[in-house]
């Protein structure tokens, strides 16, 4: 069957469209994305204003366009913490159901950790053993621990790389103290929650997902996009301490000719790269890999999992 998943996120909404069927790998057909970053929309009360909510329907109504061009036969569509957090939520999920049709199941943190982690499993296989999984998106930073399909541990910290630029580093570049400042943020935020993964033992693999860290990887000498998915594609903590301070002297446009950073993300980079950089070294992790898949897989994956199999339904189950 062909699924679209609608993934409203902090900073774009992104239908990805999918040929799949449950015991085989989802294979992509179509992506559709538009740059919103609703994290950088939030009014001082924390909702998301009338010039946001009005993208957001356009948005998501040319989404489902695309969805029905591509001939989707359903449409899984999600929100995630910039919607979660405003304080306009309901107002604006009403808004987008009577205009569009369509109802946005809102994640809870957790539950992007475990789909992710979800994703992150399937992608490397049972032999990974205990698997860690950083998530760095535009609204939280997700972690997830765990042998299994499901994690043993897993949350979600306002650490997102959107929300972060807009509310630390103001300037372009930022001062010397405001990236000290956040820095100092982000190491007391994580450091709260170490000890719950610390206790389980130490991973047996470390992957991230996430444009952020994708990004982050390119710029320490990864292979580019071009080269698949199944190259391997690895980010060490020593090449990232080495490119902070750089990306902190650098303005957003001198970050937006790095290669594989997009004009859209460039401003997030430093924040982002704070973030990976905190994780890294609490944890104790000295390399980690880049995870193809993320969230918007996990979704399509628990959707797949829960289709009846040709020999279900053959019984009527």
């Amino acid at each position: 069957m062909r699924l679209g998943v609608l993934d409203v996120g902090s900073n774009t909404v992104h239908l990805l469209v999918v040929d799949a069927h449950p015991g085989a790998r989802p294979l992509p057909a179509h992506s559709h994305k538009a740059e919103l970053r609703l994290a950088e929309l939030l009014d001082e009360d924390g909702a998301i204003g009338p010039e946001g909510v009005d993208r957001l329907v356009a948005t998501v109504a040319d989404a489902l366009q695309a969805a029905e061009d591509k001939g989707c036969e359903d449409v899984l569509p999600f929100a995630t913490s910039a919607v979660r957090e405003a304080s306009n939520a309901d107002q604006v999920l009403a808004r987008v159901r009577e205009e569009t049709g369509i109802d946005l199941a809102v994640l809870s943190g957790a539950e992007e950790a475990r789909l992710t982690f979800l994703a992150a499993r399937r992608w490397f296989g049972w032999s990974s053993g205990r698997l860690l999984v950083l998530d760095i998106g535009g609204g939280s930073l997700e972690i997830a621990y765990g042998m299994d399909e499901e994690p043993d541990a897993a949350v979600s910290l306002p650490l997102g790389a959107g929300r972060l630029t807009a509310g630390w580093l103001p300037g372009d570049p930022p001062e010397p103290a405001e990236v000290k400042a956040l820095r100092r943020h982000v190491r007391a935020r994580i450091a709260r929650s170490v000890g719950e993964f610390t206790r389980l033992g130490r991973p047996d693999h470390v992957v991230a997902t996430s444009k952020t860290f994708k990004q982050l990887a390119r710029i320490a000498g990864a292979a580019r996009s071009t080269e698949g998915l199944y190259v391997q594609r690895v980010l060490t903590r020593k090449s990232l301490e080495e490119w902070v301070p750089k990306l902190a002297a650098m303005t957003t446009e001198q970050r937006g000719g790095l290669p594989g950073v997009s004009e859209g993300r460039a401003a997030q980079l430093l924040a982002g790269a704070l973030v990976a950089e905190g994780a890294m070294d609490l944890f104790g992790v000295e390399e980690l890999e880049i995870c193809p898949w993320a969230l918007r897989e996990g979704v399509i994956l628990r959707r797949l999992d829960h289709l009846p199999t040709k020999e279900q339904a053959a019984l009527g189950g």
